[in-house]
C-alpha cells in the first residue's frame, strides 16, 4: 500500500524526470490543476496543492506521457509497473 507521503510524491517526481519531462510547481488558473505542454515536455502542476493532490494529479498525468523503459532507473521502472497493474492502493491516512 502506497500512502501519500513525501518519499511518495519524491518517487514519482523521479520517475517523470527520468521520462525527460520537467516539473514544475506553479501559479495557474487551470481547471484541472495541472497543465502540461508537451511539445516542451513540461507538466505545471498549481503549487498550491497539498501532497495528497500533488500526487494524485501526477497518477493522472502519467498515463498520457511519452516514456521509454529503457531511461528509466530499476526503481522507477518496477514502480511504474505497479501503477499499470494498478496494484497501488492508497491510504490517504499515513502513519
Amino acid at each position: 500500500m502506497v500512502k501519500y507521503t513525501n518519499t511518495t510524491l519524491t518517487k514519482i517526481q523521479e520517475l517523470v524526470k527520468e521520462a525527460g519531462y520537467v516539473l514544475r510547481y506553479e501559479k495557474g488558473s487551470f481547471k484541472s490543476g495541472y497543465c502540461i505542454l508537451q511539445d516542451k515536455k513540461v507538466i505545471i502542476i498549481n503549487k498550491y496543492f497539498e501532497t495528497e493532490a500533488r500526487i494524485n494529479s501526477l497518477f493522472e498525468i502519467l498515463p498520457s506521457l511519452q516514456m521509454k523503459m529503457e531511461d528509466l532507473s530499476e526503481n522507477s521502472r518496477k514502480f511504474l509497473e505497479k501503477i499499470n497493474q494498478k496494484e497501488i492502493a492508497f491510504d490517504s491516512n499515513p502513519s
